[in-house]
């Protein structure tokens, strides 16, 4: 998208470098990147940063509407609504595949989410690649709205951690160290001081929760949540002190309740100029063409029960069509030259933080690349040039 600085990143580009960013991403922290990290960040273009940047703003803009709350209250399952819910996400992420349109290069919205993502681990990114890519000067960033990486930093510690001290704050998750994701949990250790633990690892005495550490019980007082609502109901063998449905004295980093109400749930209900047509399973209009649509579970991540080829006979077999969408298919781009000659297409998520006290905030973002069908690690094996990264903009 900047094509000065791709020809020369990829003249640049070199097997031996991108071993070494390989190297420092995963010897820096105690546990290593269980996923695999695409050989190049995107440069993006002063055009495409100020269109995605205007087109997630505008998303944001329709999830505070009085018109999306009445939407979002059907959204959480009977028997998982947790209590003290926030008036906000914490953490809010959209999610677009980047296509061609006309001509040129523009966003579409794919899916989004009221749960964090990956915001430590995109710092220790960023850093592996402009060690190893001497084509990535410093005037080369992925933040947004003025901010920098302490700024950065500061506002992830202002909400999760705020006036707590650390160690009185958890990363809460299902055995985190087996978590293909644990490299976030440790980047995030290591810029705040919060420690992952395992939801087994709680104990619950009246309201108030408790950890062990180093022979230590030290009391919960903020919990930056990370369990997935999806795993946790297929993990019916994990035993814990505390059930999400329980009143307990701490404050929720954010509140579990978000990740149902903004997500794929959200999806019919957006309707913008960089969305696409979507339905509940059970709602889908007559005299549409299945084929140009994307069957999709409401609340799965990466990529789980997703049909790329949804018929008549598969939607009959739903049980719950309503816990389903059908969404209209995009075409990704392929905008990405790689020195095989082939090239990759992105999917970009626009990360922000939406502070208790303030407004929702775009901070950073997050890519995943793909040469196959979908953006996950089955459709992608044996190539080269995809998995996760990041965009760089200046300015």
């Amino acid at each position: 998208m900047h094509p000065e600085l791709r020809t020369r990143f990829n003249a640049e580009f070199t097997d031996e470098r991108y071993a070494e960013l390989l190297r420092v991403a995963n010897e820096t922290e105690r546990w290593p990147v269980d996923f695999r990290i695409s050989e190049t960040p995107l440069f993006f273009s002063p055009a495409f940063t100020n269109e995605v940047q205007m087109a997630a703003n505008e998303i944001v803009a329709q999830v505070r509407t009085p018109e999306f709350a009445r939407h979002a209250a059907t959204a959480i399952p009977p028997g998982l609504e947790v209590r003290d819910e926030t008036p906000h996400p914490i953490f809010l992420q959209v999610d677009f595949a980047i296509c061609e349109q006309n001509g040129r290069l523009t966003p579409r919205l794919i899916e989004l989410q009221g749960f964090p993502s990956l915001y430590g681990f995109q710092i220790l990114l960023l850093h592996s690649m402009r060690h190893a890519y001497p084509a990535i000067s410093a005037d080369w960033h992925p933040f947004f709205g003025g901010l920098d990486e302490h700024a950065y930093v500061e506002m992830l510690r202002k909400v999760i951690v705020g006036d707590a001290d650390p160690e009185n704050v958890v990363l809460l998750e299902i055995e985190p160290e087996k978590q293909n994701t644990r490299i976030d949990f440790v980047c995030t250790e290591t810029l705040l001081g919060v420690r992952p633990v395992c939801l087994t690892e709680v104990t619950r005495r009246d309201n108030d929760l408790f950890y062990q550490y180093e022979g230590r019980e030290i009391r919960i007082e903020r919990i930056y949540n990370r369990v997935i609502f999806d795993e946790l109901l297929r993990r019916p063998d994990l035993n814990f002190g505390f059930s999400f449905q329980h009143h307990v004295d701490v404050t929720w980093v954010g509140h579990p309740n978000w990740y149902f109400r903004i997500s794929k749930h959200s999806l019919p209900y957006l309707k913008t100029e960089h969305t696409s047509r979507a339905f509940f399973a059970d709602e889908f209009p007559t005299g549409e063409k299945l084929d140009d649509y994307v069957l999709k579970p409401l609340y799965s991540f990466a990529g789980l029960g997703v049909d790329l080829e949804p018929d008549e006979e598969k939607l009959h077999a739903l049980a719950d069509p309503h816990a389903w969408i059908l969404q209209e298919k995009v075409n990704y781009a392929d905008f990405v030259p790689t020195p095989d000659g082939l090239r990759s297409k992105a999917e970009l998520r626009m990360m922000f933080i939406w502070p208790e006290d303030g407004e929702p905030q775009l901070v950073n973002n997050l890519v995943r690349m793909s040469q196959g069908a979908m953006m996950g690690v089955k459709f992608n094996k044996n190539k080269t040039w995809v998995g996760s990264s990041i965009a760089l903009h200046q300015g």
